[in-house]
């Protein structure tokens, strides 16, 4: 058994759907292992890790826009405030979706469907930089 691992810096210009498959299964091609786990990290509270579909865009978009109505930004109905108006309804939606997902490898491969994709889902309007630690552990 090997263990490889690996940070991942995403950018984000506002909230909304970043896929990240390529640049995944790119590092993980590289560490020429053949079956295994994929466990992905997301080291931050007011955003989310997804697998979902990545051919047709409206799926991006209505999770956005649900999310957004699931969780409004009405500063007046929360108590944490002080980062402004988007950030307590970002922590909610964080805490309604994963932020750490398993995938597995299987002939040196993301065991992916043909429509998945993988995102980090901004939850905040301003640009961020997003943390995914990778860990695969195979052979």
């Amino acid at each position: 058994m090997r263990l490889a691992q690996h940070t991942l810096d995403v950018a984000t210009s506002g909230q909304g759907l970043y896929e990240i498959t390529a640049t995944v299964a790119e590092w993980v091609a590289a560490q020429r292992m053949t079956g295994g786990l994929l466990t992905l990290f997301l080291r931050h509270t007011s955003a989310s890790l997804l697998i979902q579909e990545n051919a047709a865009p409206e799926v991006r978009s209505d999770l956005e826009d649900f999310f957004r109505a699931l969780a409004p930004e009405d500063i007046r109905r929360y108590r944490h405030t002080e980062e402004g108006a988007d950030d307590m309804p970002a922590h909610i939606r964080g805490a309604l979706l994963p932020m750490q997902l398993s995938i597995p490898l299987a002939a040196g491969r993301l065991a992916l469907g043909t429509w998945q994709g993988i995102f980090v889902f901004e939850h905040r309007r301003a640009a961020h930089r997003r943390t995914v630690m990778l860990t695969l552990l195979g052979e």
